[in-house]
């Protein structure tokens, strides 16, 4: 029997450690499975690569490092995405593949399944099927299109194959749990845990529509600087030049630093008293890690985890912001299971082998 051989496009960190989930789940395969194997191949787009948001991450997951990086860096939402559909076309062409595999919401995705789709491969979508309703929200469209240009769609929840449903789309999808469930199972026991004995809490912040809007980027550091703990903001690059090119005055309370490993990000939620943030992914693990998590943007993807009590998306109003710290204090009573039951990776490439 042939291999089945997989082009897996990555570029943000978040995807570094979806994908690696089920880069694991292939290997673990191939061990049980010599005579259906399965060949995985990763283009690096060079969305995001700073040290810490890029490299590091691939040492630290134990996962082999992309064949090959199309360092594409930074730039407008068309120039970046141009460049990456221009590189990924050429690495279909000359590597030919069965399935183009891509993940989440960046231009990196919508990139890899576009450049897919119009050379006749057929395209996996890892958490397809979740919106947030803001069409103005650049990840929300990479979505949709995305979805829309796919053939196997891997849903993280039933509320996600809903969605799918509403817009059409019925053939090639799969509930299959969240793979960054899986990766929080599997590295949990290998986190790095801060050395501070007191409360904190945790937070991020590098969403557009926040750093890219002053007004915004100052109500909710203000409103941070108000925490009834002290608050641990590991500062992605754009968050850092929005506050220095507008000469944003930090509260003391806020201990900025430098982005932190995946290892060490989960240390610190392990360790946190709550987390507030801006990133989908983070909250998600908060809820996997028995935190309660603030949302500061006006809508969230993970729906399911504020109908179930766990977050609260409550704008960028500093007021708003501020009225959420006495609910988030309060202990996270967990009432639901969402997102499966850590095997995701797993059930992908068995529907993947089973289908192609």
């Amino acid at each position: 029997m042939s291999a089945l051989k997989i082009l897996t496009v990555v570029g943000t960190r978040p995807q570094f450690i979806k994908s690696a989930v089920v880069s694991r789940a292939i290997s673990e395969h191939n061990i049980f499975h010599p005579m259906g194997t399965v060949e995985e191949e990763k283009v690096h787009t060079g969305q995001h690569y700073d040290e810490m948001l890029s490299r590091v991450f691939f040492e630290e997951l134990k996962i082999p490092p992309p064949e090959v990086n199309l360092n594409v860096g930074s730039g407008s939402h068309g120039e970046v995405t141009g460049a990456m559909l221009a590189g990924i076309e050429k690495q279909i062409s000359a590597r030919e593949p069965d399935l183009v595999l891509v993940y989440g919401d960046s231009n990196s995705t919508l990139a890899g399944a576009l450049a897919a789709a119009k050379m006749h491969v057929p395209v996996g979508h890892v958490e397809a099927g979740l919106r947030s309703l803001n069409r103005k929200m650049p990840e929300n469209i990479n979505r949709i299109l995305t979805d829309h240009l796919s053939d196997y769609l891997f849903c993280p929840s039933r509320l996600s194959k809903i969605r799918l449903a509403r817009e059409g789309i019925t053939r090639g999808v799969h509930v299959v749990g969240d793979v960054m469930y899986d990766a929080v199972l599997h590295y949990r026991d290998k986190a790095i845990r801060p050395e501070r004995q007191k409360p904190f809490a945790l937070a991020s912040l590098h969403r557009a529509e926040n750093t890219d809007a002053p007004e915004r980027l100052r109500r909710i550091l203000s409103a941070m600087g108000h925490s009834p703990v002290p608050v641990i903001l590991p500062l992605h690059p754009r968050t850092r030049k929005a506050i220095e090119r507008e000469g944003i005055t930090v509260n003391r309370r806020l201990e900025i630093m430098e982005p932190l490993s995946y290892l060490s990000m989960l240390g610190h939620l392990e360790g946190c008293a709550f987390v507030m943030t801006d990133s989908g992914g983070l909250q998600k693990e908060a809820y996997f890690l028995g935190k309660k998590c603030i949302i500061v943007r006006d809508e969230t993807e993970w729906t399911e985890l504020v109908e179930c009590g766990a977050n609260r998306v409550v704008g960028t109003e500093e007021s708003a912001i501020r009225g959420a710290f006495s609910w988030v204090m309060e202990p996270l009573q967990h009432t639901s299971r969402p997102y499966g039951r850590g095997n995701a990776g797993k059930r992908i490439i068995r529907h993947l082998e089973e289908a192609l």
